[in-house]
């Protein structure tokens, strides 16, 4: 049975949040220092959403923890490697993020590796591993640990990141696709729970993973990160309570 492509469907098309919009809302962001990472804490601070900023480099957190201060509600640093992080750390982020707040409102995974495009014959043991810890292990280990806190949420939203080899495999794509298709699995088991769950494709973006994945493309030709800032908080906040189980393109499909 072919796989469902990516629903053309933009609910947030006529959408205009309000600078209040996310007032009042918790919201973590991993891969928070980067590329769409950094482009959507922006835009949710600029909205008053109250933000939790994960990355591994300690400096680059530092440097967004005082971009975002200066135009929303202080936020909060995750220092966290998904790469070498065990249980405990889980754990204490967990306990801090309750300590502080209590609960949490939305929770973003949008951290990845991109790994090596190359036949599956060639493809490196250890770094299958390791794309597969970091976009599908790791967001399963931290949603299960703060689940407790988005129960505590009176509208609460997780989102995770998918992409066009998310349902369809394609050749060279190894790891990636997989963890893909692995991410869109865990989504789906968890709509099972009352917090909504939804599963957002970003497409083509002028990232560095993009970059590393298309060398020959001219980036000139790709839009920004910040062109995906709506539909991220249209999904994040509360004019998408009503949008559950949904796989989403932020971008409209080409051509």
């Amino acid at each position: 049975m072919p796989a469902e492509p990516l629903s053309p469907v933009s609910p947030w098309r006529d959408y205009r949040p309000a600078a209040d919009e996310l007032a009042g809302r918790v919201i973590l962001v991993t891969g928070a220092t980067a590329g769409i990472g950094r482009a959507v804490a922006r835009a949710l601070a600029e909205r008053g959403a109250t933000l939790l900023l994960h990355g591994r480099s300690a400096p680059k957190l530092e440097a967004l923890y005082q971009q975002i201060k200066a135009i929303g509600p202080e936020p909060a640093v995750a220092e966290l490697d998904l790469e070498r992080a065990q249980g405990p750390q889980y754990q204490a982020l967990t306990e801090e993020i309750e300590k502080r707040y209590g609960r949490l409102d939305g929770l973003l995974h949008n951290a990845g590796l991109l790994g090596n495009l190359s036949p599956i014959e060639h493809y490196d043991i250890g770094l299958w591993q390791r794309v597969l810890l970091v976009n599908l292990t790791a967001p399963f280990i931290l949603t299960r640990c703060l689940l407790p806190l988005l129960r505590r949420s009176a509208d609460a939203s997780v989102l995770f990141t998918t992409s066009g080899v998310g349902n369809r495999g394609r050749a060279f794509w190894g790891a990636y696709a997989v963890s893909k298709f692995g991410t869109e699995g865990l989504a789906q088991v968890l709509e099972n729970t009352p917090i909504r769950v939804n599963s957002i494709n970003p497409g083509a973006t002028r990232t560095r993973m993009r970059a590393q994945a298309y060398p020959a493309e001219n980036p000139d030709t790709l839009k920004p990160p910040e062109a995906l800032a709506v539909p991220y908080v249209y999904l994040l906040g509360p004019a998408g309570r009503a949008v559950r189980g949904q796989r989403l393109d932020a971008l409209p499909p080409a051509g």
